[in-house]
């Protein structure tokens, strides 16, 4: 049998065990007399707050009162943090989120959010009046809280990082009296509605508020001065004026058990809270009640007044000197120690003990659980992890470690994994750090959060050893570490500097971007300038230097990371930030961002891109933009303007006159244009030259069309071919006929021949063939084939003697046609 020293801390109520650990001692000195405080505890063993409460009076020592103060201490009494709260408003509401963000609702309806232990916080109101109307009392939950106010409406908070704040339904016109006699909540997770619901005292009888109806439980037995919900959310705890515990379902169907405490009504408890979900505990000034499921009751008494602080499996009760932890003995750890236990973990559990004796009664306790060994094996390590006790957990995993080395295919993995948990436990545990967290906690907390927990008190070495020992990520330690550093080391910033990178180099993960920023917002900017030459991320380093205002150190890093699209942000930055003639002396000397803004400019901000080559004396670009301008523009006078501009431009340059001669040039063309469209009624601005031309004289206006020749000096052969198109386009026969009477063709008469044709009048453009001298007789044949003149093409080739052309022409007559070809190949043949 396992030694019965295990047991010595287990009380027996009805017919489970419940044991009381004592965790630490001397907790807090006698300056701290816990009855002039409101604390408040985190939960899964968390930090302890206490607030000296302004509601009671209390002899002021000195004559003076201190300055207000949050004391954040560890469960072993060590003091974490004091904050300073100077609100100038009574705290009503003082709790904890599940991550351990301490909330302080103030009674104007500030609520301030403490994300870390070192007195950072983000603040925000309740809204809703709640400055006017006061808060009264505030209840929480793991990620929110609900405020009561003294109009009896209520106001939720579901989440810290978007606060919300929303009333439920109003109670008022069910509250007897006015008066609120005591509330609780049922968190969201374990409602039907999965909205929180409040649980209202008033009268005889309890109202169930959500954020749409306020609902009457019709009880009789009330009113009630506590109600308590159980950390599962399925069972409610009431306690009467008449010194009675109810404990009923939390659909109020049905009522599971109730309780005489003995009190009556004379003296009432200060606290009702729930010691997971098995019992229940009552706690008056310096005796506690521990009622168990059928209504039995443990009872414990103390020298000075006791604290609750409720966790998911188990109560933490607090004194000046002394912290406890009350829980039910875990199903695993009662089946082997319990006097008379005979299941097999409590026999492999008796086999090490006579084993160390060197007793063969081991053997014999082996064969005897032979069989059920693996489940021996299995149920030693789950009590190990449920002890406090370093003796129980080693003879426990002695234990294990003796039964799994009996059957051939045991795996160790769940064996290996409680020794690592069981050291980072003991670690959390030790009075230094104070979080006696167990394991059922560690499990729902998580390693991760535990190790968070661990950062915020600056245990950095204890939180990198876990990690390490866990293979979990250090990078939020090490930076963490970095910027405590940063904001309360009182050495200069170089040597403040080297520290931090020789301890951090070559670290993965590392951002020195947020140490950096730690530095500025701490005044340090030369440091946080160092720091951020550290940072591997143009990305990070580029955003924290531009609001140091380190402008060109920003865009100087932003262009060495090749980031097209981080240079733009700086430039942009830049761009609205300083005057224009700044911004681009900024980036004269860096020719990548000039580049950039050219080219974004010749996009989306022709002025930029004008301002710009203007300041960099790049006239033509300058006057290509207002060109483009002017071609764009619809209004002739607008046109006009902006031609001058260009061509003012470009003709104070010697290197541009060319340019500029074509600038004055468009500004004629357009003024001729304006009068064409008059004239004409058709449309002209903005076409060139040549087409110029050709318009007119597809609509009959050679004359126009000359005069526009001669003030361009458009070339003669040019001028030839707009007009014979212009012509053909007309289908202008006559006139192409007169003026080639009349005049020699400067571009030869095949384009003729090739135009009109194209247009399809074989007659016409058969009269251009003969003309056509200087090409060879075969194209002239082809020529008069393509306008369907035979008998014309076999001329051709009769005058120059060709038979082969002559028998190629008559295998395509017909008729006439193929006798006339047919004599002149006679006569050719004849003839040799």
């Amino acid at each position: 049998m396992p030694p019965s020293s295990a047991t010595t801390d287990w009380e027996v109520l009805e017919d489970k065990y419940y044991r009381k650990i004592l965790l630490y001692c001397e907790l807090f000195s006698e300056d701290h007399d816990l009855n002039n405080y409101v604390i408040a505890g985190a939960p899964y063993s968390g930090a302890i707050a206490l607030y000296r409460n302004e509601d009671q009076l209390q002899e002021l020592r000195g004559g003076a009162q201190s300055k207000p103060s949050i004391d954040i201490y560890s469960s072993s009494g060590r003091l974490i943090r004091k904050i300073s709260y100077d609100k100038g408003n009574a705290i009503r509401g003082l709790g904890w989120s599940e991550d351990e963000k301490l909330l302080v609702i103030a009674e104007d309806g500030t609520v301030r959010c403490y994300s870390d232990l070192q007195g950072e916080f983000t603040q925000f109101s309740l809204g809703h009046g709640a400055e006017i109307v006061r808060v009264k009392e505030v209840r929480f939950w793991s990620t929110g809280f609900v405020a009561l106010l003294r109009s009896n409406r209520l106001v939720a908070v579901s989440r810290y990082d978007e606060p919300r704040p929303r009333f439920l339904a109003d109670p008022s016109p069910y509250i007897a009296d006015d008066i609120i006699h005591s509330w609780a909540l049922i968190p969201p997770a374990y409602t039907l509605s999965r909205h929180v619901e409040v649980l209202l005292s008033t009268g005889q009888t309890i109202l169930v508020v959500d954020p749409t109806d306020a609902q009457d439980q019709d009880l009789q037995s009330g009113p009630f001065t506590h109600i308590s919900v159980s950390p599962n959310g399925r069972y409610v705890a009431l306690y009467t004026t008449e010194g009675r515990l109810w404990v009923i379902k939390a659909d109020f169907q049905d009522k599971l058990s109730e309780y005489d405490s003995g009190m009556g009504s004379v003296i009432m408890p200060r606290t009702v809270e729930w010691c997971g979900n098995d019992s229940v505990v009552i706690a008056w000034d310096d005796e506690v009640h521990m009622v168990g499921p059928k209504g039995e009751a443990l009872k414990y008494y103390y020298d000075s007044r006791v604290h609750l602080i409720p966790d998911i499996d188990g109560v933490r009760l607090l004194t000046a000197e002394k912290c406890e932890l009350l829980q039910k003995v875990p199903d695993v750890t009662e089946e082997i120690f319990k006097i008379g236990a005979t299941s097999p973990a409590s026999i492999l559990l008796d086999a090490v003990d006579q084993l160390e004796k060197k007793s063969p009664k081991a053997d014999d306790n082996i064969m005897l659980i032979r069989m059920q060994l693996a489940e021996a094996v299995d149920a030693c390590i789950k009590a190990a992890g449920h002890e406090f006790s370093v003796h129980w957990q080693k003879q426990l995993l002695k234990a294990a470690s003796f039964g799994k080395s009996v059957p051939a295919l045991y795996s160790s993995d769940d064996f290996v994994d409680m020794c690592e948990t069981l050291r980072v436990l003991n670690a959390a545990r030790f009075y230094e750090v104070g979080m006696p967290i167990t394991y059922e906690q560690f499990i729902r907390l998580t390693p991760e959060k535990l190790i968070q927990r661990l950062v915020n008190r600056q245990q950095h070495l204890l939180a990198l050893r876990v990690s390490e020992h866990l293979r979990l990520p250090t990078d939020r330690i090490y930076i963490h570490w970095a910027c405590m550093k940063v904001r309360q080391s009182s050495d200069d910033e170089d040597s403040i500097c080297r520290m931090v990178v020789s301890k951090l180099m070559g670290k993965r993960g590392i951002s020195f971007e947020e140490i950096a920023r730690t530095a500025y917002e701490e005044g340090r900017g030369r440091l946080a300038t160092q720091l951020l030459n550290y940072e591997p991320q143009a990305g990070r380093q580029v955003p924290l230097l531009l609001n140091m205002e380190e402008d060109e150190i920003a865009l100087d890093k932003a262009i060495e990371s090749g980031d097209t699209d981080l240079v733009f942000f700086v430039l942009l930055h830049l761009k609205k930030k300083h005057p224009l003639a700044n911004f681009f002396r900024i980036i004269n000397d860096r020719p990548f961002a000039a580049a950039l803004v050219e080219s974004s400019a010749r996009e989306t901000d022709l002025e930029l891109l004008k301002d710009f080559y203007y300041q960099d004396d790049r006239r033509a670009d300058g006057a290509h933009v207002i060109l483009r301008e002017s071609l764009e523009a619809k209004d002739l006078q607008l046109k006009q303007e902006k031609l001058k501009v260009a061509q003012k431009l470009l003709s104070d340059s010697k290197d541009h006159a060319l340019e500029a001669k074509a600038l004055e040039e468009s500004s004629k063309l357009l003024h001729m244009q304006e009068s064409f469209e008059r004239e004409v009624q058709e449309r002209f601005m903005g076409i060139s030259v040549n087409e110029t031309i050709f318009r007119l004289i597809s609509k009959g206006y050679s004359s126009r069309a000359v005069k526009v020749k001669n003030e361009f000096k458009v070339p003669e052969k040019r001028y030839w071919w707009l007009r014979l198109r212009a012509l053909v386009e007309r289908r202008d026969w006559n006139e192409i006929e007169e003026w080639t009477k009349t005049k020699k063709s400067p571009i030869g008469w095949e384009p003729f021949f090739n135009e009109v044709l194209s247009a399809g009048n074989t007659k016409v453009a058969a009269t251009f063939v003969a003309k056509c001298t200087n090409v060879q007789y075969q194209e002239r044949i082809d020529m008069y084939m393509r306008c369907g003149l035979i008998m014309r093409a076999a001329d051709e080739a009769n005058r120059a003697k060709d038979v082969a052309a002559l028998e190629t022409l008559r295998g395509k007559a017909m008729g006439r046609d193929q006798v006339e070809i047919e004599r002149l190949i006679k006569i050719l043949k004849g003839g040799k």
